[in-house]
């Protein structure tokens, strides 16, 4: 394998823990990393491996990667009244980025399974929006925290949450270690009193969790949200620095429907309320019509896209994000799941694979995608699609410690030709063996330091009955697309 030359050695600017510490004294590493593979990003940002990597990580950031034999007594040499360094060595492992699931309804896992094979107005009417009219805090909760435990288990170390008692999800993430950007749904059905909410809940929890959660504002899609609620939706997140989180041009037939009712595509709809003029996160998109193309050039908000192939397949859609137009735009596209009501499952290795091999279907080209394109998809893009490309999505000095080890050991991953071929089509979510948010191990071994899962699975149990009843008739909103 060729290999680009390692990250040079840096200090990101002193932390907190640092300047703590009297003159001269320097607080001891957190952990070390050593005899990894390490995915790196060169200045191209061009996908390669940096093989007998050591990585360094101080105060919950990289401070440094280097190849070769190591010294550790100097990295863990302790300085007095400061802890032991935690070491792993991870020799077989490919050390990587954690994933980002850049468009989720993490408490949806407690729908898994409940209506298959059905058309997506079915799905929704029938189904999803009668249940969910059921929804307490605590089915919330338990929702999130057994999404939590399987995107740890798989890899994912932030996710892009768009859904209801966000106060909930916020104190479960908080819990878990993990990072997300987290956004309060509105429809207008709610009136003002929604969209107040979304922003209420975005403020309030902006940065929190040490930093681990970022916030959004959270219309659901033009088809529920209406042009003035739009519209007020962008001017606030103009006046508070905030991502807008929303389903937008979901489908074809949410874009002909637009089209035969108002004129104007999804996308269009988007442009005229200003939101194209935020900082703003489209999920899905496989309705982006040709004529939408210039519209999305012209914006002047940091536009990004979520894809989240499994669902659409599932669904029958007959088109898919077109992710190459995209990206020719300069719009990154980010990978993601859904939520697990339609996707089954939030395992973003199985989106960032479908992602590639949908590409090379819909494009009639074996050329597009390639595995190093859909690990940039992975990392940083995904990154930049929920806001957080500076901070995460590849190991660099400075960069978050949003750590994970891939185990490329086992009989379906060997033998390795070619690693960034390995890691998309081989590996799966069970590889992973370690995962790290912020410097702190949340998974060592496959083992769960955060959540337990029996436990919540118990609960879960005893309350699904209630959760799940129909028969009220009711539901939060009608699909009419």
């Amino acid at each position: 394998m060729t290999s680009p030359e390692p990250t040079p050695d840096a200090t990101p600017n002193a932390s907190a823990d640092d300047r703590a510490n009297s003159p001269g004294t320097k607080a001891r590493a957190d952990l070390i990393i050593t005899r990894c593979t390490a995915l790196v990003h060169d200045d191209h940002e061009q996908i390669g491996f940096v093989e007998d990597a050591t990585i360094v990580v101080r105060a919950g950031r990289i401070e440094t990667i280097t190849t070769g034999p190591v010294d550790l007594s100097a990295a863990d040499h302790p300085a007095p009244g400061l802890s032991a360094v935690e070491h792993i060595d991870a020799r077989g492992q490919v050390a990587m980025p954690g994933l980002v699931n850049c468009h989720t309804h993490a408490p949806m896992v407690t729908l898994r399974g409940i209506a298959e094979d059905l058309p997506v107005e079915e799905w929704f009417n029938e189904f999803v929006w009668p249940i969910e009219s059921n929804l307490q805090d605590k089915d919330v909760e338990l929702g999130a925290r057994l999404a939590c435990a399987e995107m740890i288990r798989g890899g994912v170390t932030c996710f892009a949450d768009h859904y209801f008692s966000m106060d909930t999800v916020a104190a479960v993430t908080a819990e878990s270690g993990m990072r997300a950007n987290l956004g309060q749904a509105f429809f207008s059905s709610q009136g003002a009193e929604g969209r107040e909410q979304s922003l209420d809940f975005a403020l309030r929890h902006r940065d929190t969790a040490d930093g681990r959660i970022t916030t959004s504002l959270a219309p659901h899609a033009p088809y529920t949200v209406e042009d003035a609620d739009l519209a007020a939706t962008a001017r606030l997140a103009r006046e508070h620095g905030l991502l807008v989180h929303i389903h937008a041009s979901e489908n074809r037939d949410q874009a002909d429907t637009s089209l035969a009712r108002h004129g104007r595509t999804p996308i269009e709809v988007l442009a005229g309320t200003g939101l194209l003029d935020t900082d703003l996160l489209i999920a899905h998109g496989t309705g982006i019509m040709e004529r939408d193309l210039p519209v999305l050039a012209r914006a002047t908000g940091r536009i990004a896209v979520a894809s989240a192939p499994r669902g659409y397949l599932k669904f029958a859609w007959p088109t898919t994000t077109p992710v190459r137009a995209l990206r020719e735009l300069g719009i990154p596209v980010g990978l993601a799941t859904d939520g697990a009501a339609s996707n089954n499952s939030l395992d973003v290795w199985e989106s960032m694979a479908l992602t590639a091999l949908v590409q090379k279907f819909t494009e009639s080209d074996p050329r597009w995608l390639t595995s190093r394109q859909a690990l940039h998809h992975a990392t940083l893009q995904s990154a930049r699609a929920v806001g957080l490309g500076e901070e995460i999505g590849s190991l660099a000095p400075g960069r978050r410690a949003d750590i994970i080890l891939v185990d490329v050991s086992g009989p379906h991953t060997q033998p390795v030709h070619d690693l960034a071929a390995t890691l998309v089509h081989s590996a799966r979510s069970g590889d992973v063996r370690t995962t790290i948010v912020d410097g702190r191990v949340i998974m060592r071994d496959r083992e769960l330091l955060t959540l337990d899962v029996p436990a919540i699975v118990r609960e879960m149990s005893e309350r699904m009955p209630a959760l799940i009843d129909r028969s009220h008739g009711k539901r939060i909103q009608d699909y009419d697309t």
